[in-house]
C-alpha cells in the first residue's frame, strides 16, 4: 500500500513537472503578443454562455452529426470520468476510498460506466472516420490532409489505454471488496466477473498494478496533450471565452496597435500596422494558433482549397503556430547575447519573414494570402472559434500599407478608388445612369437634407450604379419601392464607394478615406433625424454601412432590399399575383447570409411568387459556397486551380433551374459569368437565366393602373471585353461577361386570368 502511494505520487510529480514546464513556456510565449482590443473582456455573461453552448454543449461540433456525436461522447466522457481520477488518487491513500456523499450511490457508478462505454464507442467511430477520410485515400479532398495524423492516432490509442486500464482497476476492485458501488457499475462488474477466477489474492495484486497503470496512463496522456495539438482540450474554453461575439464575421476589426485602434490621421511612430511578424499578433491570435484542433472542417468548406488553390485555413493557422513555437527561443531569450548564442536553425527561423515572395521563403506564401475570398466559411465551421479572416486581413494590411506588396491587377482597382471614387473608374457623372428610362422620377438629394416624406435613403452602390447587370436590380428595386408607395431618395453624385474591397484588400487607409467621406455625407443628409434608414442592394455595402461604419461615427439602420421587399409583401403593399412559371434556385451571398444571417427574406420573396418552384442547392444558408468575388477577389484574376464561380455555377445547374437567383450584384456578375461559360461548353441550357430576387418579384406583382406591365428597358449594355470568360478584366471595365445571359428577361411567364 505504501509502495503504490510513493510510486503514484512520484509519477504525478514527474508528469506535472513536464507538463508545467511546457505550460509556462506557452504562457510566456503568449505574453509576447500584443494586447487585445478591450471588447474581449466585456459582456462576461454572453461569453460564459458561449462557453456553455459551444464547449459544454458542443453546439458547432454537433452540426456534423456523426463526428459530433462521437466527440460529444468522448468530451463528456472525460468530464464525467474525472470522478474516477479522484477515486483513483483516493485509493492510493485508502483502499476503501469513495467520494464523500455521492461516492457509493449506484447512479454515479452507472454514469461512470456508461461514459466509459460511450468513449470506447466514440474511439471506434473516430477510427472509422479517419480511415474513411484518410489523406492517403482522399488526398486534398480529405479534411485531414496536412494534419498530424500520426499524433491523432496516438491520442486515440492513449484514450483507449485510459479506458481499458480504468476498467481493469475497477473490475479488480469488485473482487477485492474495495469497489465503492454495490450495483449500477455494469461494465466494471462485467470485467470483474471475467477476473474473478484469478482469485482474491491475484485480484489484490492486479488492483495495485491497475491503479498505478491507470493513473500513469492518464498522466502520460496529460503530458502528451500539452506537447501536441490536443492542447485544445484545455485551450478551447479560453479561446471561445475571448472570441469575438456574437461571431468573428461581418465586421472587420480596425487596425489595432498596443490594444488601441490606430489613428490614421495622427498615428504614433511605434504603431504597428497589420501583422509583419509573429509577435505582432495579439495574445488572442497566438491563442488561436495554439487552439487549432487540425480537424479540417474549415479546409473542407474553403472555396479556395476546394478549387485547388494553395490556401487552406487550417494549414495557414498550423504554419503560424509552428513558426511561433520555432521562434519561441528567440522571443523568450533574456538578452541579445542569449539570442546570439542560439543554434543557427533557430536564428534563421527568427529572421524568416511572415509572408514570403518569389525568392523568399516566408512562413505564408503570397498565393495563400491572396487566395482568400473572406467568405467566412472557415470561421463558421471552426469548433473552437478561430478567427481566420481577421488574421489574413491583418497580414494583408501589413503587405499593402507597409511593404506595398499585392497582386498587380488589384492596383487598377485601388487607383480607381483613389481617383474616381469607384472600382470601375467611371466617376460621379455616371452615378445616375441606372435610372435612365424609368417611368417615374427618382428623387436625388443633391446636397440637401432628406425631406420628411422620405423614409429610406436608397444606397445604390458602385455596382448598382455602374455594372450593367446590377443596374437592372437597382431599377427593379426602385420600381418596387415606387409601386409600394415607399418614400425614398438617392444621393446621386454624392454617393461614393463604401470601401469594402479596399478594406478587405488590406488598404485600411483608403477605406478610412472613403468611409469617412461617406459618413460625413450621410450624417449631413440625415441631419437631426433619430432614425436613419438606409436600404441597399449590395451585400458588401450592406455589411460595410451597417457593421463597419459605426467604427467611424456612422450609425444607421441599414436593411437589405430583400428584407424590405419581404416586409412589403407581408404587409400587402406589394402583391405577387402574376404567375412566374419557373424552376428557381437561390444562392446565398456570403456577406448577406453567413456574415449577417439574412437567410429567410429572399426565400420568403420567392415563395410568395405564384408558379415559382424553389429548389435548394446542396450547400446553402450557413454552408453556402462562395461565388468567388469577396475579399476584393472581384478585381483579381484567378490563375490557380479552377474558378470558384464556375464551381458554384455547377452546383446551381445541378438543380436544373430556369432561374438562378441571388441577392448581391457581385454574385449576379460571377454566376452570370459561370452560366455563360457553361452555355458555351454546352453544359447549360440556353434558357437558363441569372437574376436578382427583386426582378422575379417585379415580374409578378399586381401593378397599379398606369404602371407598365414589364420592367422598363435598361440602357444598352456596354459589350464585354472578354465575353463569357469570367475575367476580372471584364468586370473592371464596367460590365459583366456577356454570353447571352439576360437577367432582366427570365423564361416565359404565365399571367393568371384576371391578373394584371
Amino acid at each position: 500500500m505504501v509502495a503504490r502511494l510513493i510510486i503514484g505520487l512520484a509519477i504525478t510529480a514527474v508528469a506535472f513537472a513536464l507538463a508545467g514546464r511546457r505550460v509556462l513556456t506557452l504562457y510566456r510565449l503568449g505574453r509576447t503578443g500584443q494586447p487585445v482590443d478591450p471588447d474581449r473582456t466585456r459582456d462576461v455573461g454572453t461569453r460564459l454562455w458561449a462557453v456553455t453552448t459551444e464547449v459544454l454543449g458542443q453546439r458547432k461540433l454537433l452540426k456534423w452529426t456523426g463526428a459530433g456525436a462521437a466527440h460529444f461522447a468522448v468530451f463528456w466522457g472525460f468530464v464525467i470520468l474525472g470522478a474516477t481520477i479522484v477515486e483513483g488518487y483516493g485509493a492510493l491513500f485508502d483502499e476503501d476510498f469513495h467520494i464523500p456523499l455521492i461516492g457509493k450511490m449506484a447512479w454515479l457508478g452507472a454514469l461512470e460506466d456508461t461514459f466509459i462505454v460511450a468513449v470506447l464507442v466514440g474511439i471506434v467511430a473516430f477510427a472509422a472516420i479517419r480511415l474513411r477520410q484518410s489523406p492517403e485515400r482522399g488526398g486534398r479532398g480529405s479534411r485531414f490532409f496536412g494534419s498530424h495524423t500520426g499524433a491523432a492516432w496516438l491520442v486515440l490509442f492513449m484514450i483507449f489505454n485510459v479506458m481499458w486500464t480504468l476498467l481493469l482497476f475497477r473490475g479488480s476492485q469488485t473482487n477485492t471488496g474495495t469497489f465503492p458501488f454495490e450495483n449500477g457499475a455494469f461494465a466494471s462488474e462485467a470485467v470483474g466477473e471475467l477476473l474473478e477466477p484469478m482469485g482474491e489474492h491475484n485480484n489484490e495484486i492486479l488492483e495495485h498494478v491497475a491503479v498505478l497503470l491507470s493513473l500513469g496512463i492518464v498522466l502520460t496522456f496529460l503530458v502528451l496533450v500539452v506537447y501536441s495539438k490536443h492542447l485544445h482540450i484545455f485551450l478551447a474554453p479560453l479561446n471561445v471565452l475571448f472570441s469575438r461575439r456574437p461571431r468573428a464575421l461581418g465586421t472587420l476589426l480596425p487596425v489595432y496597435s498596443g490594444g488601441k485602434p490606430v489613428d490614421f490621421e495622427d498615428p504614433d511612430e511605434d504603431d504597428k500596422i497589420g501583422r509583419g511578424a509573429i509577435e505582432d499578433f495579439t495574445w488572442k491570435g497566438l491563442l488561436d494558433f495554439a487552439t487549432c484542433t487540425e480537424c479540417g472542417r474549415c479546409q473542407s468548406q474553403c472555396p479556395a482549397w476546394n478549387t485547388d488553390k494553395p490556401l487552406s485555413p487550417k494549414l495557414l493557422i498550423m504554419s503560424l503556430r509552428d513558426h511561433a513555437l520555432a521562434k519561441a527561443p528567440y522571443l523568450l531569450a533574456s538578452s541579445d547575447e542569449a539570442r546570439a548564442a542560439l543554434p543557427e536553425a533557430q536564428a534563421a527561423e527568427a529572421e524568416r519573414p511572415l509572408v514570403g515572395g518569389s525568392d523568399v521563403n516566408g512562413v505564408i506564401d503570397p498565393d495563400v494570402l491572396w487566395s482568400c475570398v473572406t467568405c467566412g466559411a472557415c470561421v463558421e465551421q471552426c469548433p473552437v472559434d478561430i478567427e481566420h479572416i481577421d488574421h489574413i486581413v491583418d497580414m494583408r494590411r501589413y503587405q499593402v500599407m507597409m511593404e506595398s506588396e499585392f497582386p498587380k491587377e488589384a492596383a487598377s482597382m485601388m487607383r480607381n478608388l483613389e481617383r474616381k471614387g469607384d472600382p470601375w473608374g467611371r466617376g460621379k457623372k455616371a452615378r445616375m445612369e441606372w435610372a435612365a428610362g424609368l417611368p417615374f422620377e427618382v428623387r436625388v438629394l443633391g446636397g440637401e437634407e432628406i425631406p420628411e416624406d422620405v423614409e429610406y435613403l436608397y444606397w445604390v452602390g458602385c455596382a448598382g450604379s455602374l455594372d450593367d447587370h446590377a443596374k437592372k436590380t437597382s431599377r427593379a428595386v426602385a420600381e418596387l419601392l415606387h409601386e409600394a408607395g415607399v418614400g425614398y431618395a438617392v444621393l446621386g453624385r454624392d454617393e461614393g464607394c463604401t470601401g469594402d474591397a479596399a478594406r478587405r484588400m488590406g488598404n485600411e487607409l483608403l477605406f478610412h478615406e472613403l468611409a469617412q467621406q461617406n459618413v460625413e455625407t450621410l450624417n449631413a443628409a440625415f441631419g437631426e433625424r433619430e432614425t436613419k434608414k438606409i436600404v441597399v442592394t449590395c451585400a458588401h455595402c450592406f455589411n460595410a454601412l451597417g457593421n463597419e461604419y459605426p467604427q467611424l461615427g456612422g450609425h444607421y439602420e441599414v436593411v437589405h432590399h430583400t428584407e424590405l421587399l419581404a416586409k412589403l409583401v407581408e404587409e400587402g403593399k406589394l402583391v405577387p399575383a402574376n404567375e412566374v412559371d419557373a424552376a428557381v434556385t437561390y444562392h446565398d451571398p456570403c456577406y448577406l447570409g453567413r456574415h449577417n444571417r439574412v437567410f429567410s427574406p429572399p426565400r420568403a420573396i420567392l415563395g410568395s411568387v405564384p408558379g415559382v418552384r424553389l429548389t435548394e442547392m446542396p450547400r446553402n444558408r450557413e454552408r453556402s459556397f462562395c461565388c468567388g468575388a469577396g475579399g476584393a477577389r472581384m478585381w483579381m484574376e484567378e490563375t490557380i486551380g479552377s474558378r470558384i464561380n464556375e464551381t458554384r455555377t455547377d452546383e446551381a445547374l445541378s438543380t436544373e433551374p430556369d432561374l438562378v437567383t441571388a441577392a448581391c450584384p457581385y454574385c449576379i456578375v460571377m454566376l452570370t459569368d459561370g452560366v455563360a461559360v457553361r452555355k458555351q461548353e454546352g453544359k447549360a441550357a440556353e434558357s437558363v437565366r441569372v437574376t436578382d430576387v427583386s426582378e422575379v418579384l417585379l415580374r409578378s406583382i399586381q401593378r397599379r393602373p398606369g404602371m407598365p406591365d414589364k420592367p422598363a428597358a435598361a440602357p444598352s449594355a456596354t459589350p464585354s471585353t472578354a465575353a463569357g470568360n469570367g475575367t476580372a478584366a471584364a468586370r473592371s471595365n464596367g460590365s459583366a461577361s456577356a454570353g447571352g445571359t439576360d437577367s432582366a428577361n427570365p423564361p416565359e411567364t404565365k399571367v393568371s386570368p384576371g391578373d394584371g
